[in-house]
């Protein structure tokens, strides 16, 4: 029996451009999104068009789709083993794919025609489940600085950028299994603007072990806007030496490595800048408040150092800055001695080691609930600013942290947390 084909737009990532950010998955409501150590996928029977993914994708990789048979989308095996999209399937070769008895196209709802989706919380046991993403902004605050984007990379007019190792300097006290590293890129006279909150693309040397050319790895800029040296054309990176996975089990990090092990005058290939989202206000009177752990640092030393030296030239009538900073052992922690030296009135700081011999665990959400005055007016402040980076784990603790402080204060989140959303004071860039 003859029969129309079901058609959909279904929702698939660039690979050549995307830079593996994990913001997709993070954000994505419905856990539509998964990768292994080359690609990042959608799944088609649970993504549900909400396009929550879209604005916060820094390369654009995510905004990508092409019109499938509903019974012959893509999997994510296949997806998983390409390097670049499949081309767009015409009509006929759409019902050759769909079966000998299709005769027409019947297209259900696309992310252009369906009426958007609210973000899901997910339930287990029958009970709601907390979902921190759903709070993230994925616009910037109102008065951010403009932020050039994508410069450089695959789709670009220009490739890659080359820059010059001007500095490697080691930022923490232990052994080399916990290396952190300080590394400034100075660009000469080729023009790559760029802003706190942004991130770069590092090009490794060589090829993985199915001998194509290492994927683009991220790092987010430690430095402010005007340079790592002030009036410089350069930048400058936080990064761990990775020497195990997540699993505990050994692993050489391909990137971490190579950007750890680099000497000066040595040249680098870049790409980028990305990320139009997580910037820092820039109107008088404005707070932040940053919560991090390890090289999740990077972007908050960035502001900070811009607030210093905005500070400094009597140019700036800067709101409460405010961290709370989280690492195993103070050893551990990446600019330690540094933050320690900026003057109390500047800048609020709250330490939270979380393997400290003989006192017990404390982690930045304990601390912050330790703060919870502090916090709770900031959380009523308009001027306020929230900000998030480290380690995936952290951040539900973080957000619910927020709720826990709101509650308390007999304030309500949902509103709040909506509102943060909505005017982009509460940033999440977790990995």
């Amino acid at each position: 029996m003859d029969m129309a084909v079901t058609t959909i737009k279904q929702h698939l990532i660039d690979p050549e451009i995307c830079i593996r950010c994990n913001t997709c998955e993070a954000i994505c409501p419905v856990q539509a999104i998964t990768h292994d150590s080359r690609n990042y996928v959608v799944d088609a029977e649970k993504c549900n068009w909400c396009n929550d993914c879209i604005s916060p994708c820094p390369t654009g990789s995510i905004d990508n789709y092409r019109t499938m048979p509903r019974i012959k989308a893509y999997s994510l095996a296949e997806q998983l083993g390409w390097d670049e999209l499949p081309a767009e399937l015409s009509a006929e070769e759409r019902r050759a794919l769909a079966g000998d008895d299709a005769t027409g196209e019947q297209v259900e709802a696309t992310p252009a025609t369906a009426e958007p989706l609210a973000p899901a919380a997910g339930t287990a046991n029958g009970q709601a489940v907390f979902s921190s993403a759903a709070f993230g902004a994925t616009i910037p605050p109102w008065s951010a600085a403009h932020a050039y984007t994508n410069l450089y990379g695959p789709k670009a007019a220009e490739k890659t950028i080359t820059a010059t190792v001007t500095g490697n300097l080691r930022v923490t006290e232990v052994g080399k299994e916990y290396d952190t590293h300080h590394v400034v890129l100075d660009f000469g006279n080729q023009p790559f603007p760029v802003l706190e909150g942004q991130s770069i693309g590092i090009l490794p040397p060589g090829t993985d072990d199915k001998g194509r050319a290492h994927h683009a790895r991220q790092y987010s800029i430690a430095s402010p806007r005007n340079g790592e040296r002030p009036g410089h054309n350069n930048l400058s990176l936080t990064i761990k030496r990775v020497l195990e996975d997540h699993d505990g089990q050994p692993v050489r990090g391909v990137a971490s490595n190579y950007m750890c092990d680099l000497q000066v005058g040595d040249k680098v290939q870049v790409i980028g800048p990305f990320g139009a989202s997580f910037l820092m206000p820039n109107h008088p009177r404005s707070n932040i408040v940053m919560i991090c752990t390890g090289t999740g640092s990077a972007p908050m030393r960035a502001m900070t150092e811009w607030r210093r030296r905005l500070r400094a030239s009597g140019k700036f009538e800067g709101g409460k800055l405010m961290l709370f900073f989280g690492a195993r052992t103070p050893a551990e922690l990446p600019y330690f001695g540094p933050l320690n030296n900026l003057p109390k009135d500047f800048i609020d700081t709250e330490f939270a080691f979380s393997r400290e011999t003989g006192k017990p665990k404390r982690y930045v959400q304990d601390a912050m609930r330790d703060r919870a005055a502090d916090l709770a007016a900031l959380l009523q402040d308009p001027n306020t600013c929230f900000y998030v980076c480290g380690l995936k784990s952290m951040e539900e603790g973080v957000v619910l942290a927020l709720r826990d402080v709101a509650q308390n204060a007999g304030l309500d989140w949902d509103s709040i947390g909506a509102t943060l959303k909505r005017e982009g004071r509460l940033h999440l860039e977790t990995y």
